[in-house]
């Protein structure tokens, strides 16, 4: 297979794959919608971009809720698949902006495979963006098939089958050098390691580049790894005139930043807890209660 990514502005076709969730902010009574791959996937939108989100959820209202915001957001909720079991749940406290988790459960999404209609209409995208807890058949088919796309491993680092892989994005702490060599030493081409206030990293290949953090006044910081991810990839891929890496790391850093200023992985209408919300997830809650939180 040909591929080509010199396509420039809104005319190019990305897609994000995998995980979704509903984040329950427990001691704020908020609910918001998000995960990696379809947080990429509204930022995409937002900023004009042909853009598509590939991901599964289950039969159940938190799927309702889900499938709503993924409309409100532009995106269509008929590529998502319903399938039986839950739909992923992350529950967490909010101190001062970082996030604690006490529930993090990935339901139908875990290891999403989409199915052979969704699968063609990605691989002939642009660029594809796998999000966390990726498929690992899912990522040998598109080395194989020679689809320009990336994974974020900021979970699993060096879980998955990195030989042939274009672009994958991490988290570290200083220094980035061991995480980095054990990235491309495991096959990936190219590498960006996230570091938080201390800023980021990118591997083109050939020399390594930093970027500062653009500090903020933070009051989440859900989300901002997966903008820095969405400004990057089309900085790098789709910008206009040569591809320059320090331009794209800046952009992509702003993007972090501007994400870190409201609460949930991208700006949208807050909720506080459905009614059944509570007893459902009882136990944690309840459990969180005891310790204080």
């Amino acid at each position: 297979m040909t591929r080509t990514t010199d396509r420039v502005g809104a005319r190019a076709k990305l897609v994000a794959i995998g995980d979704n969730c509903l984040d329950a902010f427990v001691n704020k009574n908020v609910l918001t919608v998000g995960g990696n791959a379809l947080n990429v996937a509204v930022y995409w939108r937002r900023a004009g971009w042909d853009a598509g989100y590939f991901g599964a959820v289950g039969r159940d209202p938190e799927g309702d809720l889900l499938l709503t915001e993924i409309a409100a957001a532009g995106l269509d909720p008929e590529h998502v698949e319903r399938r039986c079991g839950d739909t992923a749940v992350t529950l967490l406290c909010d101190d001062a902006g970082e996030r604690r988790f006490l529930l993090e459960a990935f339901g139908v999404g875990a290891h999403y495979m989409p199915s052979p209609q969704r699968y063609a209409q990605a691989a002939a995208a642009d660029w594809v963006h796998l999000g966390t807890n990726a498929n690992p058949e899912l990522v040998r088919r598109l080395v194989a098939d020679a689809v320009p796309f990336s994974i974020d491993l900021s979970t699993t680092p060096l879980a998955l089958p990195l030989d042939g892989v274009p672009l994958v994005f991490g988290s570290a702490k200083e220094p980035v050098e061991p995480l980095l060599a054990a990235l491309r030493a495991a096959g990936a081409r190219q590498v960006v390691l996230t570091c938080g206030r201390a800023g980021a990293y990118f591997h083109d290949g050939t020399r390594l580049r930093h970027v500062a953090a653009v500090p903020v006044e933070v009051v989440d910081t859900c989300g901002a790894g997966d903008s820095f991810i969405a400004a990057f990839l089309t900085a790098w891929h789709f910008g206009d005139g040569d591809r320059d890496a320090d331009l794209a790391l800046a952009q992509a850093a702003h993007a972090a930043a501007r994400t870190c200023t409201h609460l949930g992985g991208f700006p949208q209408a807050l909720r506080p807890l459905p009614d059944w919300f509570p007893a459902k997830y009882a136990g944690v809650i309840q459990a969180q209660a005891g310790q204080g939180g």
